[in-house]
């Protein structure tokens, strides 16, 4: 069976990206937290077959749980498959828990997975502390972008050092 690619840096094994939550929120913190997860879902972590697109966390009853977040099942798996959907637990301190549920109660912030990897074996997944954009904020940054991109276009063509 052939291995999916994955970027490997420092030793941390990168399985999947949300790119998207960077256009849709304002990133404040982000925080490592661990996966509980089944045999089944890490082999076919390990072979990059997981989306974190519409992905979120929640908080409830003390503990943290990640909903949406889409491991497909491991195609050589028999009747003992996992749930492709499934909410899975994250584990992280107590203190940490009550800190970002007293956060995100108060201030409106969200929770949201940024990518999901393996370090020194264990499946992780980066969590962000975060505040959702305006849609005009989404616009100002696009247009800040593609000014940037124009004037690197000019510099280049007038060989200007900046």
């Amino acid at each position: 069976m052939k291995k999916a690619p994955a970027a490997v840096k420092d030793g941390i094994k990168i399985v999947c990206q949300n790119k998207k939550a960077f256009h849709d929120y304002e990133i404040l913190e982000t925080l490592e937290a661990g996966m509980v997860l089944t045999g089944t879902e890490v082999k076919s972590l390990r072979e990059g077959r997981a989306n974190l697109k519409d992905s979120y966390a929640r908080i409830k009853g003390g503990e943290i749980w990640l909903h949406d977040f889409h491991i497909s099942p491991y195609p050589c798996a028999s009747y003992n498959n996992h749930e492709p959907e499934r909410t899975r637990k994250l584990l992280l301190h107590r203190r940490e828990i009550r800190r970002l549920a007293g956060k995100t109660q108060e201030k409106g912030l969200t929770l949201v997975p940024l990518k999901v990897y393996f370090s020194k074996g264990k499946a992780k997944v980066e969590i962000a502390l975060a505040r959702g954009k305006k849609d005009y904020d989404k616009r100002e940054r696009i247009k800040q972008k593609e000014e940037a991109r124009e004037m690197d276009r000019l510099r280049k063509k007038y060989n200007i050092s900046s």
